[in-house]
């Protein structure tokens, strides 16, 4: 290291003599000096191991000019040319499509979801599709076809179905917990229409009238209790080439020795049918049945 020396002279005759010597040390030494060398080679190491990892995860994660390995990003967005993408965290995006050749699979084994915010991150429409079921939260729902032509609407209040027809392929047909309200109910062709309430009434009423046709059938009505045919103010016609009551009760009165066989239908105020034996004149009156 460097030594200062200082000579100092004093008076008297005869040449001047050196005085004692002063020694300063400049510079770290002992364990500060190991200390800085160890801090050094520490630092060397870090840097060295850095590098090491960094050009390791260029390698692995094919990082390229154009993007990462198969994923490019571009102007318009992120693309994957090929292959499966999949993300363990949260995706926001505007648009996610797919390629024109391929369609668009979303897997996962728990469900995905689909959310809509609005600017105060509140979810305003959220649809999820899980391993049991499937759910969709909105306010409004619609369903439109390619041309923009509304196929199904629904919200809070009603729904509405846009097409000429609604078709029911069950085979336990449809199931209406209340009231339906349609222009037009018919079965598809070369299959029955039946209308059933299994433990209540069924009830058709119309402000202008319910017309029932069967153009290549029979139309039935079958009941436990009573079927009740009511017009309030017009009148009830069976316009028909016979008319048949095969199980109308036969009354005990009536002509006695009646061998034709010949009866008569009575009605009685009530509404009541019954048969009783025919005579010159009717012999309705003379039964007590009603």
């Amino acid at each position: 290291m460097v030594r200062e020396q200082y000579v100092t002279s004093a008076p008297g005759p005869g040449p001047p003599r050196a005085g004692p010597d002063h020694v300063h040390k400049i510079g770290i030494y002992g364990w500060r000096k190991r200390c800085l060398y160890l801090f050094v080679l520490l630092l060397i190491v870090i840097l060295v191991v850095n590098f090491a990892l960094t050009i390791w995860i260029l390698r692995v994660m094919w990082f390229n000019t154009d993007g990462m390995g198969l994923l490019q990003v571009n102007s318009e967005g992120v693309k994957l040319d090929e292959g499966e993408s999949e993300f363990l965290f949260p995706v926001y995006a505007d648009e996610i499509h797919s390629r024109e050749d391929s369609s668009l699979v979303a897997h996962s084994t728990e469900g995905v979801s689909l959310n809509a915010r609005n600017e105060n991150g509140d979810v305003t429409g959220r649809t999820s599709v899980g391993p049991k079921e499937a759910q969709g939260h909105a306010q409004n729902l619609l369903i439109s076809s390619p041309s923009d032509n509304m196929l199904f609407s629904a919200d809070g209040q009603h729904t509405a179905i846009g097409p000429d027809k609604l078709r029911v392929t069950g085979p336990e047909g449809a199931l209406f917990q209340h009231s339906v309200q349609v222009p037009l109910l018919k079965a598809e062709p070369l299959k029955d229409l039946r209308l059933e309430a299994p433990t209540r009434s069924l009830s058709m009423d119309a402000p202008k009238g319910v017309h029932l046709k069967a153009q290549a059938g029979n139309i039935e009505a079958a009941s436990n209790m009573d079927v009740l045919l009511e017009s309030t103010l017009g009148l009830l016609v069976l316009d028909a080439e016979t008319v048949r009551m095969p199980r109308l009760p036969l009354s005990s009165g009536g002509v006695s020795g009646n061998a034709q066989g010949l009866f008569e239908v009575c009605v009685c105020p009530s509404g009541k049918l019954f048969l009783s034996k025919a005579g010159v004149t009717s012999t309705c009156s003379e039964n007590q049945d009603c």
